[in-house]
């Protein structure tokens, strides 16, 4: 849930483009579903029939026709428009289509297009079972390699199931998976001991959705949705955030005459600005492996407690068992950060009863106290204090503040804390007479919220 968080890297397009732009054209026609190619029923996805639904032990001559429209027409006419437009396409080609489509394949590979894997049938992987889809992967590859010349270097299945990433990136030979859609750049995913670039895809910024509801009915529907996603994304670009922006296509969809014309003036649109880059998808990922390598790293989501308790059960001065106790909530990738951290140290921080925060307070040294002068002091509230100053006292600023702790922790029952890096040593003195004022209550729940902000910064050390 946290992908890139607040600071997303700079893409570093090739010739400082703002965006990359990326036209995907799906071909499935001739790997869906029908009693022809020995599966139980119709195929009832994305069409013009409204409604749709599979027919068991049936062919159903009408989807099987409009299917055909793509092979037959809609791959030609918008063969006609990229080469025209000189933009090359990824392809997700469907291998059992591929196979059916000799000329159009060759088409493909005259105009160097990519041809990445759409998976071996146009059908349903999410009941499909684990040894089966990896064996239809494999099959995938196999059959891609031989009609095509060579093995593709890029995957996306689109009907998936929730192994698919995972027995794709097994597989080992992919440059880039793109069965996701949760970013507008590509990231890297570790599986297992396989660093695994993945380049998300879209299903907003896609014609699939003339078939879908809510969808597009006019051409300018569609176009108009990608002219805006495009101008916002090129004034991000603008500003200095560069991203991605996918394009989704279907041969009998985008393919009919009145629904082409509207992608034909989005293309006029984007090829109006000099800094756009028009990429195949494996040119992104092979900008990316470059440009941003992976590089492992120890991520507290990963760890075993001894681990995660080792590693932050110092952060709230001497209590570990508030890692120990984080160590049992719901920690993800979204936790692999200071910020995720110190939210799941602080939950239990403050769900821990009252004599327990307590003893956290006392744990505290008092500032420039006899602790720090013995050279006592934790290396953490050791540094924390010598970045305001606290270890270079006067005689007479070390005797006011022995002087304030000593009825500070008479009055309170607990010593003055306060994050020092927020200050300096005439700020520290100023809240220091202000506080001592303050009642038990007040101040408790005050030293409670600074020793949370002490632990913030102790995060922010340990992770940068």
């Amino acid at each position: 849930m946290r992908g890139y968080g607040p600071n997303a890297p700079d893409p570093q397009w090739p010739g400082g483009a703002k965006v990359a732009v990326q036209f995907v054209l799906n071909y499935e026609e001739g790997g869906e579903n029908c009693l022809l190619h020995g599966d139980a029923a119709s195929e009832a996805f994305l069409s013009d029939i409204p409604g749709a639904a599979q027919w068991p032990g049936q062919r159903h001559w009408n989807m099987e026709s409009i299917y055909e429209y793509g092979a037959r027409a809609g791959f030609w006419r918008l063969h006609r428009l990229f080469t025209g437009a000189d933009i090359p396409l990824t392809i997700y080609g469907v291998a059992s289509a591929l196979a059916r489509s000799p000329e159009q394949v060759q088409a493909m590979k005259d105009a160097d297009w990519e041809i990445a894997s759409h998976g071996l049938k146009w059908v349903e992987h999410k009941d499909m079972p684990e040894e089966e889809e990896r064996a239809s992967i494999a099959e995938a590859v196999r059959l891609h390699t031989e009609v095509v010349g060579e093995r593709p270097r890029g995957w996306y299945t689109g009907r998936c199931s929730a192994n698919t990433v995972r027995l794709v990136a097994e597989e080992g030979g992919f440059d880039y998976i793109s069965d996701t859609y949760d970013d507008d750049l590509p990231y890297w995913l570790e599986v297992e001991d396989r660093d695994q670039l993945i380049i998300p895809y879209t299903l907003e910024a896609n014609d699939m959705r003339f078939a879908t509801a809510p969808g597009w009915v006019t051409g300018d529907d569609f176009g108009q949705y990608l002219t805006d996603a495009f101008d916002a994304l090129y004034a991000e670009g603008e500003a200095g955030a560069p991203k991605m922006m996918t394009i989704g296509l279907h041969c009998r969809l985008v393919g009919r005459p009145g629904k082409i014309a509207a992608l034909k003036r989005f293309i006029d649109h984007i090829q109006s600005f000099d800094d756009v880059w028009c990429p195949r998808r494996v040119e992104i990922a092979q900008h990316w492996a470059e440009t941003h390598p992976h590089s492992r790293r120890e991520r507290p989501s990963q760890m075993d407690r001894a681990r995660f308790v080792e590693q932050f059960g110092g952060i709230f001065e001497h209590s570990p068992w508030i890692a120990d106790r984080a160590f049992d909530l719901e920690l993800g990738p979204a936790h692999d950060c200071a910020i995720g951290v110190h939210n799941a140290l602080c939950r239990m921080f403050r769900v821990a009863s009252e004599e327990e925060r307590l003893g956290v307070l006392t744990a505290h040294p008092d500032l420039a106290g006899k602790l720090a002068q013995a050279g006592r002091l934790t290396s953490e509230s050791t540094s924390e204090q010598a970045s305001a100053g606290l270890d270079m006292l006067t005689d007479g600023e070390r005797w006011t503040f022995t002087s304030l702790n000593e009825d500070y922790v008479a009055k309170h029952g607990f010593p003055f804390i306060i994050a020092v890096r927020d200050h300096n040593k005439a700020s520290i003195l100023e809240a220091f007479k202000r506080r001592i004022n303050n009642d038990r209550d007040t101040e408790f729940a005050e030293a409670c919220k600074q020793v949370e902000r002490i632990a913030h910064f102790r995060l922010q050390d340990l992770f940068a």
